[in-house]
């Protein structure tokens, strides 16, 4: 880092100690370290080569009018399960345990958050690792899919759907609720890894006053000129130089 980055890091540091209710909302920044592709970057899965553009493969329409060019799209592009949780994933785990961090509020579908540890964790999005028989409500791990063929069906013959919010569909509102009381709750929120253009998730972060803001993205957000603090870095470089 250079002499800006240690000092904005120093001024974090300072912000994380005093706080005593840390609200993580992140996007697919956080995931992108883990050798995920988000949508937007130049990597991301807009800029690719496909007969439709991925808000219009992973919608609601789609899945139920082309269910097969849904699957392969989604296998193919949507699952990265050899993917590991990285800086970011580890320490917003280790605030969690140490009492610091209250929640992590994620638009990511992965589950990486999880499996760094972190426990209160609001999936705005749903998660690939949960899937259900839209028939019997069966449940069924995402091998289900992996190792299906075409549209992945049921033992009673149902199609198994991924427990996670298309293009189209609304968000849980259990999960909306949860989020929203701890970002009223929160002392500190630190955003990061999200480019805050996806709409209604990004708008959560309206229901925080409390005393911090900070912004941590590789890209300018419409938050930046709110926050107290905005870092256009790594966020997994970034939350790795902090000490719990």
């Amino acid at each position: 880092m250079d002499c800006f980055e240690e000092s904005s890091v120093k001024k974090l540091q300072k912000m994380i100690d005093e706080s005593r209710s840390i609200v993580f909302f992140g996007g697919a920044g956080v995931s992108t370290e883990s050798g995920i592709p988000d949508f937007r970057s130049p990597q991301g899965l807009y800029r690719q080569k496909y007969p439709y553009p991925p808000e219009e493969m992973l919608s609601h329409s789609m899945f139920l009018q082309n269910p097969e060019g849904f699957y392969e799209f989604y296998r193919e592009k949507m699952l990265y399960l050899d993917a590991k949780p990285n800086a970011a994933h580890r320490k917003l785990a280790q605030m969690e345990q140490a009492g610091k961090l209250s929640a992590v509020i994620t638009q990511n579908i992965d589950g990486l958050h999880q499996a760094a540890g972190s426990r209160n964790v609001y999936e705005l999005h749903g998660s690939v690792l949960r899937n259900f028989c839209m028939r019997c409500g069966k449940f069924y791990p995402v091998d289900a899919i992996v190792n299906s063929q075409g549209v992945p069906r049921c033992s009673c013959g149902g199609i198994i759907k991924p427990d996670v919010v298309l293009y189209e569909e609304g968000l849980d509102e259990n999960v909306l609720q949860g989020a929203v009381k701890a970002l009223r709750q929160a002392d500190l929120l630190i955003v990061g890894g999200t480019s805050l253009v996806v709409y209604p998730a990004s708008g959560l972060v309206e229901y925080f006053q409390g005393k911090h803001l900070v912004v941590i993205n590789k890209s300018a957000t419409h938050l930046d000129a709110r926050a107290d603090l905005s870092l256009t870095a790594n966020i997994g470089q970034v939350m790795d130089a902090i000490r719990i």
